[in-house]
């Protein structure tokens, strides 16, 4: 007997010469059925190599696995009848799992970058405000730009709205207006994207 994770019991019925003996798999997803737990009267067998085996009986697919040393997999539960795989399952887990690292590590996290602006901002200070800007974007990431009001600043909001226009028709040539400047509470944010590519 042979217990998986969870205590979920995984038993693969194997032949090697004339003794039987249990291959077992610690499975956490358990999305495919695998030998003993495929039950259907009668399915379509495919072969380790793509050969199509013809339709069988569940025992005798699981005898056609177990003369191998492979497993037998359902591959397509939905069709009339169910399609099943000779194959060693604990090779296809392993390259699967490979190719979701890989792929998980090919894929690209975009973050939100903030960039702080002020009412009276001068010419150096706004340019190096956009290089940056233009640094993120390039990046593949989001801004944030945002204005703090201090003290009767904020009887002047127009202010705000005139820097931040500046400030997103500056970056017209590389991003995207994706939220256009709003006053919230003391802040004043907009939220620039990088341009689609063609």
């Amino acid at each position: 007997m042979c217990i998986g994770a969870g205590g979920v019991y995984l038993p693969a019925l194997c032949v090697l010469s004339q003794d039987w003996f249990w291959r077992c798999f610690t499975i956490s997803n358990r999305e495919l059925q695998i030998n003993d737990d495929i039950r259907d009267r009668e399915l379509r067998v495919i072969g380790p190599d793509g050969e199509q085996l013809g339709i069988m009986s569940a025992s005798q697919a699981l005898d056609k696995a177990a003369e191998r040393n492979l497993d037998l997999v359902k591959i397509s539960p939905q069709a009339k009848p169910p399609v099943c795989k000779i194959m060693d399952y604990g090779k296809y887990r392993f390259e699967q799992s490979k190719r979701e690292k890989e792929a998980r590590k090919n894929q690209r996290t975009i973050e939100l970058k903030e960039i702080r602006l002020g009412l009276n901002i001068d010419v150096h200070d706004f340019n190096t405000k956009l290089a940056q800007a233009e640094r993120f974007i390039k990046e593949g990431n989001k801004i944030k730009v945002s204005i703090r009001f201090r003290g009767r600043e904020l009887g002047h909001p127009e202010i705000g709205h005139e820097v931040m226009r500046k400030f997103s028709d500056a970056c017209a040539g590389f991003a995207n207006v994706e939220k256009p400047s709003k006053l919230e509470g003391r802040n004043m944010l907009m939220f620039l994207a990088p341009k689609p590519t063609k």
